[in-house]
C-alpha cells in the first residue's frame, strides 16, 4: 500500500524507535504505579489520562518511526501529515497525560538548574513565536533540504522543535493549573496567535508556482534524504524506482499543494477546538462570578 510493500520491516517500522518508545511507556507505567506512591500523592491515576499518553505515544511512533515516518520522505502530504501529528497532536496529549504532581517535580528540578534562566522561553508570545518561527523557517526550500540531508542536524532540529512544541502548548494545556499564567481572553488572544502565525509559511507552500523542495522533486537528492530511513546503500533506490515519483499518486507541485492544505486544515481543527474549549470555560466562569456577586451575604438576609 502506498509503495511500503517494496521496503523491509526495519524500514517501515523502525524496531530502534519503537523500543524507545516502549521504554517511555514502561516508564509512565512505573511512575503512575509504585512512582505515585513514592513520590506522588499516591492518587490514581484517571483512566482518560492514560488513554491520552499511548494515544499521544502511538500517534509519535507512527509520525517519527512507523509508516508515516517512511512516506513523509516519499511524499511532501505525508510530511505535513508527519509534522501536524508530531509537533500539534502529539505534545498536548503527552502533556495531558501526565498526572500533574509529575509536572511539578519536572518543574522543581529544572527550577534547580542553569535552565531556569530560560524560563522566558515558557511566556505565550515568546513560545508562539518560536515554535512557528522554527517550523515556517524549517519550511524554507533551501533550510529543509539541508536538514533533510544531514542526518545529525535533522535529529537534532526535530528535537528542538519538540521541545518548542511543549512550551508552546504549556499555555493551553495548563499542566499546572496553580501556575496558569494566562487566562480567559488572553488565552483566546493566544490561540489565534498561533493560528496567525504559522499561515505565511502554509501559503508560500499552497500558492508556490511550481515544486520548491529538492527532496521531493529531484530523484538524486531524494535518494541521498532517504538513507535517513531506510537500511543498506539509498542510491539503489534509483535502480529500483527511478525516483520519488514511482511511488507519488500526485504530481510534485500538486503533492505539495495539499501538504501545505492538509496543515493548515490540522492546525485550524486543533486550535478551533482549542478555542471553543477555552472560550466555554471562560464564559463559564464569568457567569459563575457574576452570580457569586449577585448573592447577598448572609448577614444581610
Amino acid at each position: 500500500m502506498l509503495g511500503l510493500e517494496y521496503f523491509n520491516f526495519a524500514d517501515v517500522w523502525s524496531p530502534g524507535f519503537l523500543a524507545v518508545i516502549l521504554l517511555l511507556l514502561g516508564g509512565y507505567i512505573v511512575l503512575i504505579g509504585p512512582g505515585s506512591e513514592r513520590w506522588g500523592s499516591g492518587e490514581p491515576t484517571p483512566a482518560f489520562r492514560k488513554v491520552l499518553f499511548i494515544l499521544g505515544l502511538f500517534l509519535l511512533y507512527l509520525a517519527q518511526g512507523g509508516p508515516i515516518e517512511l512516506l513523509g520522505h516519499i511524499m511532501f502530504s505525508f510530511h505535513m501529515i508527519s509534522m501536524a501529528l508530531s509537533y500539534l497532536v502529539a505534545p498536548p496529549l503527552l502533556m495531558f497525560g501526565l498526572p500533574s504532581w509529575i509536572w511539578k517535580r519536572v518543574v522543581d528540578l529544572l527550577s534547580a538548574t542553569p535552565l531556569r534562566k530560560l524560563r522566558f522561553m515558557v511566556h505565550p508570545v515568546v513560545a508562539a513565536v518560536v515554535f512557528n518561527g522554527l517550523f515556517s523557517f524549517y519550511h524554507l526550500p533551501v533550510v529543509h533540504d539541508y536538514v533533510m540531508l544531514h542526518f545529525g542536524v535533522h535529529r537534532l532540529y526535530y528535537i528542538v522543535l519538540f521541545v518548542a512544541a511543549v512550551l508552546m502548548w504549556w499555555t493551553l494545556a495548563s499542566p499546572l493549573p496553580e501556575k496558569a499564567g494566562v487566562q480567559g481572553l488572553k488565552k483566546l488572544g493566544f490561540i489565534f496567535l498561533n493560528m496567525v502565525l504559522l499561515t505565511p509559511a502554509c501559503g508560500l507552500i499552497i500558492f508556490a508556482k511550481g515544486p520548491l523542495y529538492a527532496t521531493y522533486s529531484d530523484p538524486a537528492i531524494w535518494s541521498q534524504a532517504m538513507g535517513y530511513c531506510v537500511s543498506g546503500d539509498p542510491s539503489m533506490l534509483l535502480s529500483q524506482f527511478g525516483g520519488p515519483e514511482f511511488f507519488g499518486y500526485l504530481a510534485p507541485d500538486i503533492d505539495q499543494q495539499v501538504g501545505g492544505i492538509l496543515m493548515k486544515f490540522i492546525q485550524e481543527i486543533i486550535f478551533a477546538s482549542m478555542l471553543a474549549y477555552v472560550f466555554v470555560q471562560w464564559y463559564k466562569q464569568e457567569n459563575r462570578e457574576s452570580a457569586e456577586e449577585e448573592i447577598p451575604p448572609r448577614s444581610m438576609l
